[in-house]
């Protein structure tokens, strides 16, 4: 071979290992950035996730607020996030001071030796497979807080810790959905830059379809608020209103648990053992009343769902509610309930895309078979 051949191919191999190396370097850079940038926002993903979902929800809510304001962007901003940290904080401080009152009665009762536990209802024995049992241990926690102490203490002390931590975490999303209004409100106020700059992410990533995927995120958040916690807030009011007004003890902290438990879909574990009580220590009629009430709190959702859950939505109702129940277990928080829910609508838009896009160029075939 002519050594100027041998020449120009050692020098185009030279040129094709520089080249690798110059895009190697690049790639490692920009992987060390995006490292680097992401594990710098870690401790505020949540945060910033958080305050983008409050302000997508409420955004219809601004625009209308602006429009009245006649274009005072920044003031209907204001206002809003002042609303929303009214409901967060109002219902806080009541439950807060309820909380309080319960854990200074309770600690009272226990350095006196007796909880003031009523006896068990005369009919709970007629329960299937749990009424013995029931009343078993209701009777033992109502008589001897001694024998309690001595046959639950193992359980009562690796409880301690356990709701302690709970308290800590509710307090730390507390305090998180303050802050994260905080951002919607800046969100807000900015809301034309910052929808500029979504639009350019969505057409980056998605080309064409960039505006449609937008819109799925965004009406996939508005409808799990409205049909998830729109429907849990609810529930959890008029639960609270029928806690309040029966005289349950600490109906700030029953009030509590019922929210956690419809986020999750089971409300009515918490009504039950509500009801339980009001027979146990009220009169008949009214914990019939109670009963009655708590069942039409419990069937609510049927009715209220499927309006909600439904309206504005561009995917299946059964793919947002999966993904709803499957981001809450795989996230373990309540940011949980809109990314599952956005990541699988957004998945189930791009498998039908895909499916649409293989059955053309069939149809196409076809239509080619036949004309031959």
């Amino acid at each position: 071979m002519d050594s100027a051949v041998i020449s120009q191919l050692t020098s185009q191999d030279d040129h094709y290992y520089a080249r690798g190396r110059e895009v190697f370097i690049r790639l490692s850079l920009l992987a060390l950035m995006g490292v680097s940038c992401t594990l710098i926002l870690r401790p505020f993903l949540n945060l910033i996730v958080c305050g983008i979902i409050i302000a997508i929800g409420i955004y219809p809510a601004h625009r209308l607020l602006t429009a009245a304001l006649r274009g005072r962007t920044i003031l209907s901003a204001v206002l809003c996030s002042a609303v929303l940290l009214l409901a967060m904080v109002v219902p806080s401080v009541l439950l807060a001071s309820t909380l309080v009152d319960g854990i200074q009665a309770l600690a009272h009762q226990v350095q006196s030796g007796r909880l003031n536990i009523p006896p068990p209802p005369p009919n709970l024995d007629r329960l299937p497979i749990l009424g013995p049992r029931l009343v078993e241990t209701w009777t033992l926690f109502s008589s001897s807080l001694d024998d309690v102490v001595r046959r639950f203490g193992p359980q009562i002390q690796k409880g301690i810790p356990a709701a302690l931590s709970a308290t800590a975490e509710i307090g730390g999303v507390l305090l998180q959905f303050l802050l994260a209004i905080i951002l919607a409100g800046f969100l807000l106020a900015t809301s034309d830059r910052s929808g500029r700059f979504a639009d350019r992410i969505f057409l980056r990533i998605f080309g064409d379809k960039g505006p449609e995927f937008k819109d799925l995120v965004s009406s996939t958040i508005r409808t799990v608020t409205n049909g998830i916690l729109g429907v849990a807030v609810i529930q959890t009011l008029c639960a609270t209103l029928g806690f309040w007004l029966v005289g349950l003890p600490a109906p700030g902290l029953w009030a509590l648990l019922f929210l956690i438990a419809a986020v999750l879909q089971v409300g009515v574990v918490v009504l039950v053992p509500a009801v339980i009580y009001a027979f146990a220590i009220f009169s008949t009629k009214t914990a019939l009343i109670f009963l009655i009430w708590s069942i039409i709190v419990g069937l609510m959702d049927n009715v209220l769902k499927p309006i909600l859950l439904g309206r504005g939505s561009k995917v299946p109702m059964l793919v947002i509610f999966l993904g709803v129940l499957g981001g809450f277990i795989a996230m373990n928080s309540l940011i949980g309930l809109f990314v599952g829910a956005i990541v699988l609508s957004v998945g189930y838009k791009l498998l039908m895309a895909w499916l649409d896009g293989e059955s053309q160029p069939a149809s196409v075939e076809s239509e080619t078979t036949s004309t031959s």
